[in-house]
This record gives C-alpha cells, sequence and structure tokens, in this order.
C-alpha cells in the first residue's frame, strides 16, 4: 500500500497523520511489531520502533523511513516541523484516551494541533474496504489452509468427540499448515450449544442427532479468512433437515443479489427475507456479513443499518444463520469477492448437508 497516497484522501487542512494501532501500522507497512508508530505527512513518512524491533523494521519496512525511537516525541516534534506540518489527525477509534492525553500533553508537542474526529478512521477504512490482487492472494491463501482444515476435521468428528478436541484438532492442523495465526477463537459447538452463535466449546461429548457449527480461519501475511460450517452425526430430523436447507437458501439469495452498487442493506435483506419467510425471522438476529482483511471484522456489514454500498474489490463474507434456543443452530459462511457484475466466491467447501 502507498503510503503517501494516504494523505490524498484526507482534509486539506491536515498536514500529518498519527498511526498507532498495529493493524493499520502493518497495513501500511507489511510489518509485525508490538511496538511502534506510523507518522505520515504530505512531505514523507517515518516508522519508529524501540530496539527490540529496528533492525528487524530496516530490513522488513521499505515504503518510509525507519527510525529507533529514543527521544521520540523530541524526534517526531523534529520531523514535523522540518515539514511544515501543525495539524495531526489521530485514529479516534484506535487510540486510547490515556494515549491520546499523553500525547497532547507532553511539552513538545505544545505546538501542535491534533484532530480526534473520524477523519483518519475515515480515510483509512476508504483504502481498506477495497481488496487489491496481492492482499487477495494472502486472504485465498489463508482460504485454503482454512478448507483443507475442514476436510481433515470431517475424518476426525464422530460420536464421542467433545466440542474442544474438535476446536483442538482445526487449530492444530492450521497452524501446522501455514497459518502463521488464527483468525480468532475457534467456534465449534454442537447439539443445544450450537443455538449460540457465538458459543465457546465445552467439554460436550458429541451425541449422534447432533449438528455440529465450526467458524474458523486462518491468517497468512496479516490477512484473514474466516468461514463457518454447520455439519450433523448420525442422523438428521426432518425439522433439522429443513432448517439447514432454508439457511443455505438464504445464502444463496444474498450471494445472487451482491455486485458493486448494491447496498449492503439489501444484500442483508435478501437473506432476511428468506428467512423470515420460512418463519424463523426471529431466529436470526445478526447481520448476514462483515468485510475481511488485516482485521476479521472490517467494513463495509451487510446489516439492516448499514448505510454503505458494496463496491468492486470488497471482501465480505456472507453467513446467514437460524438458532433455536435451547435446541440447534445451524449458520452457514462463505468469503466472496464483488465485481462488478455480481461476486467471486472464495470458498469451494462443500455447502449441502453432510451428515457423519
Amino acid at each position: 500500500m502507498n503510503i503517501d497516497s494516504l494523505m490524498s484522501v484526507l482534509p486539506e487542512n491536515i498536514d500529518a497523520a498519527f498511526i498507532v494501532t498495529p493493524c493499520n501500522r502493518r497495513y501500511f507497512t507489511g510489518f509485525e511489531s508490538s511496538d511502534g508508530f506510523l507518522l505520515v505527512t504530505r512531505k514523507g513518512s517515518i516508522f519508529y520502533t524501540d530496539s527490540r524491533y529496528i533492525e528487524a523494521a530496516e530490513n522488513t519496512i521499505k515504503c518510509c523511513d525507519v527510525a529507533e525511537g529514543r527521544q521520540v516525541f523530541a524526534q517526531m516534534k523534529d520531523y514535523l516541523l522540518e515539514r511544515n506540518a501543525k495539524t495531526v489527525a489521530v485514529e479516534a477509534d484506535g487510540m486510547t484516551l490515556a494515549e491520546f492525553s499523553r500525547l497532547c500533553g507532553n511539552e513538545h508537542m505544545k505546538s501542535f494541533e491534533f484532530v480526534s474526529d473520524s477523519s483518519l478512521d475515515t480515510a483509512i477504512s476508504v483504502f481498506r474496504r477495497v481488496k487489491s490482487e496481492e492482499e487477495t492472494e494472502k486472504i485465498l491463501a489463508a482460504q485454503k489452509i482454512a478448507e483443507d482444515a475442514f476436510l481433515h476435521i470431517l475424518n476426525f468428528i464422530r460420536k464421542g468427540r467433545t466440542e474442544k478436541e474438535i476446536q483442538l484438532e482445526l487449530d492444530f492442523f492450521m497452524l501446522r499448515n501455514g497459518a502463521e495465526a488464527l483468525s480468532f477463537d475457534t467456534i465449534a459447538v454442537s447439539g443445544k450449544n450450537s443455538s449460540m452463535p457465538h458459543g465457546v466449546p465445552t467439554d460436550k461429548i458429541i451425541e449422534n442427532g447432533d449438528f455440529i457449527t465450526m467458524d474458523f480461519g486462518a491468517v497468512v501475511d496479516g490477512y484473514h479468512s474466516d468461514m463457518t460450517r454447520t455439519v450433523a452425526v448420525g442422523f438428521v430430523t426432518e425439522e433439522q433437515e429443513n432448517v439447514y436447507n432454508t439457511v443455505l437458501k438464504a445464502q444463496q439469495a444474498s450471494l445472487d443479489v451482491i455486485s458493486a452498487g448494491v447496498s449492503c442493506a439489501d444484500a442483508d435483506k435478501a437473506a432476511r427475507d428468506v428467512i423470515a419467510q420460512a418463519g424463523y425471522g426471529e431466529y436470526f438476529g445478526h447481520g448476514t456479513g462483515h468485510g475481511v482483511g488485516v482485521e476479521i471484522h472490517e467494513l463495509p456489514n451487510l446489516s439492516p443499518r448499514s448505510t454503505m454500498t458494496l463496491e468492486k474489490g470488497n471482501i465480505v463474507t456472507v453467513e446467514p444463520g437460524i438458532y433455536l434456543p435451547g435446541r440447534f443452530g445451524v449458520r452457514i459462511e462463505d468469503m466472496v469477492f464483488v465485481t462488478e457484475k455480481g461476486c467471486k466466491n472464495l470458498t469451494e467447501s462443500q455447502k449441502s448437508l453432510i451428515v457423519l
């Protein structure tokens, strides 16, 4: 990502951007660390970090200058003054009040004006919503690991296993096969626990007649994947099969309308209407999907409350569900790349009902 382009989408009265959140630091520099910040001006950019990371940063970061922060506020002051920068935007969504207070209260920073509205967050969001070819390839690589894990887990699941065992097997497989990290805490819930959309795996033993909902993903070079599959063990009832097929139909309805220029609310509505017409509207509470990238949840969101419109290059999940409290739940989730005339599904794993 061209750091210099960031300033072109910021208001003209802002001279510099102060970026502290790990995800945005990595997004612009490609470098991961627990320390450091990025200072972007209209006349150059610099990444400051401490002695633990300086050598690695110098070897990795090619898009801007790199410096060790020994007296970092004094260094920052000199850098800004040399570039005639007086107004600095900060990440309002990612900076803590304590961090902002330390920044504004430092004696070296007294001569600068700090803008803490949403200007910088909005500008960064403009970049991150639309994925480049390189970003898409990283997400696809992460998704391939997750899909391989799904094929693996189908041979692992059986009556007598526990939810935690399934979770750990998924996690170990992804980490053994190229994931630098997990996208999030893997969900593997069964039977009545599957009625909780974000249930936490327990020692519950898998029984015949259980649905098992697995929501998981891998990270490759900082980029996340996300998928959900629900499978059955032993047998399913007529009601379970009906609920499953309703969710599958709802997902397809959303996939059919997703395209550049379509409102996120309409993409959500397509799935929600199918579930409501089947009589399960009150059992689908969350949004239909969300963006995925250097964070597992990014804009745009497919939800009834969204005011955004899909753009070519968005990568979003499509994950409707039905959750019957105390009984069972079903969710099916794919990731798609939005195109000018539809979308390309990045998820190839089987979606027809699997009974193990």
